[in-house]
């Protein structure tokens, strides 16, 4: 971690982007999301709803029925079907070997877009995206898509992280109890330890992708990002995700719903610092 720079919430207070008096939602930013299957539903539900929590104008849900049924049970003010975004967030609960249609469909249009994409799961290695990329792998997402062993990747993750940028030419978030965020050409080198160990759990890392497409589509909104930008935004959402499941723990157990709960909290307060409130 000595090549990393430690990345605090109080770090992430200027990537977060208020509506304005006059901000309407599309002004808010729009996020696309292609993630959950007819296997893992759950993956687009956490997703969606860690996003919306997270603050921006608008969620359009790609997916299978049964997910984006789920998606809209939960959270009704989503826009099914493809349209224009500020930013994509895909391949969360997905396998890359057993797409449907309409998800496969949303992978094109999130590869061809020309915005903002961030890429987990199984869309890794399947959406290319280079300099506009956020990839967020754990460990042995990683490994595989490096092509070695994921004890390589645990005994030096700022290296592999950093190797997997250079390859893609994207910006790489690799997810861990210390979580590391790389830009393409290493200037930008983060280390995030906000996280509390009960964060250790089923949907974690959907609940981050959703704050991550939130960050970076309602920056997107009101201007154009480079790498730099996605990295600072990537670790943004590390630590508010990570801040946000240790008020949600109080130092015990908890839930993926109860971490989105308090993501608004999180928000608030640093809209708040900002304004010198």
């Amino acid at each position: 971690m000595s090549d990393a720079q430690p990345f605090s919430i109080d770090d992430a207070r200027p990537w977060v982007t208020p509506p304005g008096e006059d901000t309407d939602k599309y002004g808010r930013g729009v996020l696309g999301v292609v993630t959950g299957s007819t296997a893992y539903p759950g993956a687009a539900v956490i997703g969606v709803d860690a996003a919306l929590h997270t603050g921006l104008g608008m969620v359009r849900y790609v997916g299978p029925p049964r997910a984006g049924d789920l998606v809209l049970a939960r959270r009704p003010e989503v826009v099914q079907g493809i349209g224009r975004v500020q930013a994509w967030l895909v391949g969360s609960g997905t396998n890359p070997d057993q797409l449907d249609d309409t998800t496969r469909e949303g992978f094109d249009r999130a590869r061809e877009d020309g915005t903002p994409v961030i890429v987990d799961a199984g869309a890794l290695g399947v959406v290319r995206t280079e300099a506009r990329g956020i990839l967020t792998p754990h460990a042995g997402e990683l490994a595989k898509l490096l092509g070695i062993g994921r004890d390589a990747v645990a005994a030096d993750p700022l290296s592999a992280a950093l190797r997997a940028a250079e390859q893609t030419g994207s910006t790489v978030l690799l997810k861990g109890r210390n979580t590391f965020v790389v830009d393409p050409g290493g200037a930008h080198r983060f280390v995030c330890s906000s996280a509390t160990p009960w964060l250790a759990t089923a949907g974690a890392g959907d609940a981050l992708g959703g704050v991550l497409g939130a960050l970076v589509a309602a920056r997107a909104a009101v201007g154009s990002l480079v790498p730099a930008d996605l990295a600072h935004l990537a670790a943004a959402a590390a630590v508010i995700h990570g801040t946000a499941a240790v008020r949600a723990s109080q130092g015990g157990p908890f839930t993926i719903t109860a971490l989105a709960e308090q993501i608004p909290t999180v928000i608030r307060a640093l809209v708040e610092r900002n304004r010198g409130v």
